[in-house]
């Protein structure tokens, strides 16, 4: 049985935590840091994949 490929765009962008739960990087927080505002920041902090969207993902990474 051959192996199954991961997509390559989700394995670059989501990561396994030690609990073992799937958390992902959100957008707006590489540049221009500076004119953005706290609020904006604070929303754009690491976040942890929905149940729902887990079944997903792990179609997409099954070696994750």
């Amino acid at each position: 049985m051959p192996k199954i490929k991961s997509h390559s765009g989700a394995k670059k962008r989501v990561r396994r935590t030690g609990s073992g739960r799937l958390a992902l990087k959100r957008s707006r927080r590489n540049h221009l840091l500076q004119q953005k505002n706290a609020r904006q920041k604070r929303l754009s902090r690491t976040l942890i994949v929905h149940t729902r969207d887990r079944r997903a993902l792990t179609s997409l990474l099954p070696y994750l």
